[in-house]
């Protein structure tokens, strides 16, 4: 609750010197304010920044039905919650712009990802059957335009 916020307070870090203080709402100057979400995390390509996906139902009035959307948020992950992982459920908070794209950060891990979860965020879907040597027709020749040739 040292945030202002419901979660656990992570452990110090293990190299105080080069920990990066400027970034971190619980043993930095960050301040944490406005929304706070839950999402998955979708990528941990970046160095300190992960991708948040959210789903939420939006209202159609003429249809009178509900529909799915989703949104992605970059996020920064301070070095205390370092390991997270794809598929992993967290909570992020809003703070003031980090960079160009981020103005949320990590603030807790609620769930760690499962091997279903893994395997779901990854499913692909079927490829294309090929073409077999019957489909395709030997020396024909491309239809001619006949739009505009007179």
């Amino acid at each position: 609750m040292a945030i202002g916020l419901d979660v656990e307070t992570p452990p110090e870090p293990d190299n105080p010197e080069e920990y990066d203080y400027e970034k971190c709402p619980f043993y930095g100057d960050l301040p944490v304010r406005g929304q706070t979400l839950v999402g998955t995390v979708v990528s941990t390509d970046m160095d300190k920044t992960v991708v948040v996906e959210r789903e939420y139902d939006v209202t159609v009035p003429k249809y009178d039905r509900q529909m799915k959307r989703r949104s992605r948020i970059p996020a920064h992950v301070p070095g205390v919650l370092e390991g997270l992982s794809v598929g992993d459920t967290v909570t992020i908070a809003e703070t003031r712009p980090l960079s160009k794209t981020k103005s949320h950060v990590v603030v807790e891990r609620i769930e760690e990802a499962t091997a279903e979860d893994l395997a779901e965020l990854t499913r692909q879907t079927e490829p294309d059957q090929e073409l077999s040597a019957s489909d395709v027709t030997e020396g024909a020749e491309p239809e001619a335009d006949t739009e505009g040739d007179a």
